[in-house]
């Protein structure tokens, strides 16, 4: 009984996880719209994280429009059980303009390959990676387990194709719409500069276990846009 007893003990730590839901307790699909601050719909959005044999596969896919102007991307992260990327891949069609790039990580040599697959003959380059780098779908993630275990967000570079420097500043509770409920979350500043973007955004995590994204508002010229997500 005492060994009974104490096997138990052990285990519950290891039960009480795979009893919460979402990412990175279990499989997990998450839907957003995207909307224009005047509450319009342009598109929508869908995140996806599946276990694999080595850790996760983490894909992102984004159909957005408006009059003249069309997006249809798909990203996709292989990483392993640190999050720490393997493989990147960013195909990103946008107003009938489409690349493909992979992005191959061998973390051990502290290397990294990018290839253009799309258009042909573009190239690849080689460059050199911190421990652990990461890409931006997989820091996304990354993210979300820190947070969750109450650790703060050091500034750390990203990849997207190029480097990305990302920092992430909490700043304080603020209750969202989500569901048609009004729920508390965590408000994440998140400012990202690199060689192609310096733009800032402010993300809301739920509560949760798993620190589920609930909105990201992005503001631009034209006005604040919004990933919503859709319960």
């Amino acid at each position: 009984m005492r060994l009974l007893s104490s096997t138990f003990a052990a285990l519950f730590p290891l039960l009480a996880a795979s009893a919460q839901p979402g990412f990175p307790f279990t499989d997990e699909t998450l839907r957003y719209n995207l909307n224009w601050q005047s509450g319009s719909s342009l598109g929508e959005a869908t995140l996806t994280a599946h276990r694999s044999a080595v850790g996760w596969n983490l894909d992102v896919t984004l159909n957005a429009g408006v009059p003249g102007f069309s997006l249809a991307d798909q990203l996709h992260a292989a990483v392993d059980p640190g999050l720490c990327s393997q493989e990147f891949e960013r195909d990103l069609t946008q107003g009938g303009k489409r690349t493909d790039e992979k992005t191959s990580f061998d973390q051990k040599a502290g290397s990294a390959t990018r290839t253009t697959l799309f258009p042909a003959g573009g190239g690849r380059s080689d460059f050199s990676i911190s421990t652990c780098a990461r890409d931006a779908v997989a820091f996304a993630y990354y993210a979300r387990v820190e947070l969750g275990q109450g650790k703060p967000l050091a500034p750390q570079q990203v990849y997207f194709g190029s480097a990305y420097s990302v920092n992430l500043t909490y700043t304080g509770a603020e209750s969202v719409n989500s569901g048609g409920k009004s729920v508390v979350a965590d408000r994440m500043h998140a400012t990202v500069k690199g060689p192609k973007a310096d733009f800032q955004c402010d993300i809301f995590f739920a509560r949760d276990a798993a620190r589920t994204p609930l909105s990201i508002r992005i503001p631009l010229p034209l006005g604040v846009f919004s990933l919503d997500l859709v319960r």
